[in-house]
């Protein structure tokens, strides 16, 4: 695996949001439409996420994450995602990175 420098690593701009919508994605099964907000001085960013098989809408709702909000817009299946979840996965099962603690939206991952 290719290792990043510090300089790369202090590219990513990492965030806490707190989930304030969700929707099916009208064309793909396994994909969310989700708003994220990112608090006062940020703005909600829109992700579309393979989480379905993992979560129900009603788990995410109001849900804290870890997001990579400076990333370039992607469109997945004709919804643009303005950003990327953190997620754990291994053996077939995904876990959301969120805080251990509460804390405001918007504060910076370091």
């Amino acid at each position: 695996m290719e290792k990043l420098n510090i300089k790369e690593w202090e590219k990513l701009d990492l965030r806490v949001g707190k989930i304030t919508a969700i929707k099916d994605h009208p064309n793909a099964d396994k994909l969310y439409i989700l708003l994220v907000d990112l608090g006062e001085g940020g703005h909600d960013v829109q992700i579309v996420a393979g989480i379905k098989p993992w979560y129900k809408k009603e788990e995410l709702m109001g849900k804290k994450i870890c997001i990579i909000k400076n990333l370039e817009s992607v469109t997945l299946r004709g919804i643009e995602s303005n950003g990327m979840l953190l997620a754990a996965e291994f053996k077939d099962k995904v876990v959301l990175i969120s805080p251990e603690k509460d804390v405001e939206t918007g504060a910076r991952i370091h």
